[in-house]
């Protein structure tokens, strides 16, 4: 069979725009010589719609995608598209030129400066006469917004206090006779306030808050105090999470050897590790003299950290308290 006609859109539609206006022109001007009545008001414009006209309509014959005999490369798809609608915009520019020429020499125009004239004095006065209302009444918006935040920062401060702070405060009275347990309701209270300032409530999927977590059970756990501090901080993993299992577990074991001393936690997120010491001073003990059967340390802590890749340390001797000293290098 015969091949499917194509239907150029290339140069081809320009020259077809082109000629229309071309020969709308030549009839123009045809029939003037020949005497026929025309005004020279509708020439230009007429001439300039048959162009658009020609322009858009020449679109219209290029053959759909299905019926293209091979389909092209999506680069060449895409200045193809572009090229039709450049050629649409330029053909409904000429149709719109058309037209604006068209009420220029009509004197229609004119009547439309006016309407905008008066439209752009009018919305001048306007604004002059309410401008200064409308910037007090967005002054008067913004105040209000800001009081509003402030006033529901209070009520959320005035909510945490009465839910943690004054019940705290009870809990001290009616234990007033128990200094251990008062001290441990305080420090508990001191903790969760800290965090709560430093927006660090709920969630431990952080290094800090993490640690504070563990530390807050240890205290609730064994009554004794555990001190924490962290400097830089950093979101953890499985291998961060680790370390904190091992941490907690050194805070449990100076909680329960440390002969009721006080258990101090520095952390420290460096470029490249993370580095945790645990501290007591209580008896200490010899680690070489630890029995095979106690696997609290020797798997909670040093197995724990070398199976994520990290390391543990314990440095103790009897009458000189214990350090668990514990890095996990970042996984490289």
């Amino acid at each position: 069979g015969a091949a499917p006609r194509r239907w150029r859109t290339g140069r081809s539609t320009i020259e077809v725009a082109v000629g229309m206006g071309l020969i709308v022109l030549s009839l123009l001007l045809t029939a003037r010589a020949l005497g026929l009545l025309w005004s020279d008001v509708i020439v230009w414009p007429t001439v300039l719609v048959a162009a658009g006209a020609g322009l858009l309509w020449r679109q219209s014959f290029a053959p759909p995608r299905a019926e293209k005999p091979e389909p092209a490369a999506p680069e060449e798809e895409r200045r193809e598209r572009t090229r039709v609608l450049s050629r649409s915009g330029f053909g409904a520019a000429l149709v719109i030129a058309a037209g604006v020429v068209f009420l220029y020499v009509t004197g229609a125009l004119t009547a439309a400066r006016d309407a905008v004239l008066a439209a752009v004095v009018v919305a001048a006065v306007l604004g002059i006469i309410f401008a200064p209302w409308v910037t007090r009444l967005v002054r008067s918006l913004a105040s209000e917004r800001e009081e509003r935040v402030r006033s529901q920062a209070r009520a959320e401060m005035a909510a945490h206090l009465h839910d943690s702070v004054l019940q705290t405060l009870a809990l001290v009275q009616k234990r007033a006779d128990d200094p251990r347990a008062v001290a441990a309701l305080a420090r508990t209270q001191e903790r969760e306030l800290r965090a709560w300032l430093a927006g660090r409530e709920g969630g431990h999927d952080r290094l800090a808050a993490a640690l504070e977590g563990a530390a807050g059970e240890v205290e609730r756990a064994h009554g004794v105090p555990v001190e924490i501090v962290v400097v830089g901080d950093r979101e953890l993993d499985d291998r961060g999470e680790a370390l904190v299992a091992a941490a907690r577990e050194a805070m449990v074991n100076a909680a329960k050897f440390g002969d009721g001393s006080p258990v101090d936690v520095y952390a420290e997120a460096r470029d490249g590790e993370l580095q945790v010491f645990v501290r007591d001073r209580g008896p200490g003990f010899d680690p070489d003299a630890v029995p095979p059967d106690r696997r609290g340390v020797r798997e909670s802590i040093v197995g724990r950290m070398a199976r994520h890749g990290g390391r543990a340390a314990i440095h103790s001797a009897p009458g000189a308290g214990t350090e668990v000293e514990l890095t996990l290098p970042e996984a490289s």
